[in-house]
């Protein structure tokens, strides 16, 4: 708790410092993640619905470490690893955020265009629209505006809440699904491993870090982060989860497994519950609204990254012409996700697929995290003892059951 000289409640420092870690757990909850879940739920029903909250305390340790590191140090996460490991190392680390990034950039892109569609408007003309909406929130606002607009668009995702609430779910079936885990099913398996490749994903930890600086706070603001990234977690995985159970009641009542083929098919059995006119746009506001985070969060976290290797100045308090590079790279990385969308790509394979290989770039994101945090903080951030053990078993058992079911699912 941060309390004032006077021992009252200090809500100003609350406020300033709260936002990076709701902000990266919201995009967490992106087209991406939506769609796995939703795909979960329509194939195996409520069995992977226990995997959600599993998750969250996986997310939290992760995204604490991360605060720890921006608060102790002062650097970025990229930029921590350039100074500590080899240049190899160094390349390892940025070529697993930019699979990671562009991946999900991607997906998003296409999901908004996805949901131009449904309305009828062209696919070039929703991304020639959402390049422009993106390049003017944050070359016209500092960090502060920013984040508020992506936080006011986030929320936008509670609306899935309401969705699983009205598909009056089986509490029996519910729970029934609950206690099975088909652990040796080849499919299920490569849905486990994209259900934790779209929440615990690399790039989360260099924004992460990044939005922390870029905010320009201190070692004073730790516990507020904590709590920060603690609600953003509990509400990722809540937000997760209602979806996985949406989708399970909904596609329930076919009696079979329902293979996902695009995104019209979400949106019209989700917009079941609540009318086909207030569902679909509760629906499209909770995808798109996480969409939009998802979108400026990835291409912040690329060209933060980037900043932070190549030693230019990097900051969404400096303008356009203040920081060029900055700016440049942060366009180019929006164009080029862009000019993809126009590929066709299956927006259900992708997504999934882009889980799946966030799953098996785990080690090399959590490794990094756990070997900066025990040797690069000073006491008493510096993470040790019997914390430390508990922090890389988790990693461990974490980074190991991704990949293990990455694999098994790819072979199956």
């Amino acid at each position: 708790m941060v309390v004032s000289a006077q021992g009252q409640f200090n809500w100003r420092q609350m406020l300033v410092t709260f936002g990076p870690g709701l902000v990266v757990m919201l995009a967490n909850t992106e087209v991406g993640s939506v769609i796995t879940a939703a795909q979960s739920g329509a194939k195996w029903g409520y069995r992977l619905l226990l995997l959600q909250f599993l998750i969250i305390p996986v997310l939290y340790t992760v995204q604490e470490l991360a605060a720890r590191l921006a608060l102790g140090t002062g650097k970025g996460y990229a930029e921590l690893i350039q100074q500590n490991y080899a240049r190899s190392m160094t390349f390892v680390s940025i070529a697993a955020l930019a699979v990671s990034c562009f991946g999900t950039l991607v997906t998003q892109m296409i999901g908004l265009a996805g949901i131009g569609q449904l309305y009828g408007i062209p696919v070039w003309a929703s991304i020639a629209l959402l390049i422009v909406a993106i390049l003017l929130i944050v070359g016209l606002g500092a960090h502060r505006s920013v984040e508020r607009t992506v936080i006011a668009f986030g929320l936008f995702e509670l609306g899935f809440l309401l969705i699983a609430w009205e598909a009056h779910p089986d509490v029996r079936k519910l729970f029934t699904g609950l206690r099975e885990m088909p652990l040796g099913n080849h499919d299920y398996l490569y849905l486990l491993a994209a259900n934790l490749g779209t929440s615990v994903m690399p790039w989360a930890i260099f924004y992460q870090q990044s939005a922390l600086i870029d905010k320009k706070l201190k070692v004073g603001h730790l516990n507020i982060a904590r709590l920060d990234i603690l609600i953003g977690a509990i509400l990722c995985q809540t937000v997760t989860a209602a979806v996985l159970i949406a989708a399970a009641a909904t596609f329930g009542e076919y009696q079979q497994p329902v293979q996902l083929e695009g995104l019209p098919q979400i949106a019209t059995a989700f917009s079941a519950t609540l009318g086909p006119i207030i569902g679909r746009l509760v629906f499209v506001a909770g995808l798109g609204g996480g969409a939009l985070v998802a979108t400026v969060t990835v291409c912040l976290t690329a060209a933060w990254a980037l900043g932070e290797v190549a030693g230019f100045h990097h900051s969404l308090e400096h303008q356009p012409l203040q920081a060029p590079w900055f700016y440049a790279a942060f366009a180019l990385i929006l164009l080029l996700g862009g000019a993809l969308v126009a590929s066709g790509v299956n927006l259900i394979r992708l997504s999934i697929a882009m889980g799946v290989v966030n799953a098996l770039l785990l080690p090399v994101a959590l490794g990094f995290l756990f070997q900066l945090a025990r040797t690069r903080l000073a006491e008493p951030l510096r993470l040790k003892g019997a914390y430390a053990a508990t922090v890389g078993t988790i990693f461990f058992c974490t980074a190991a059951t991704g990949v293990y079911a990455a694999l098994a699912g790819i072979a199956g």
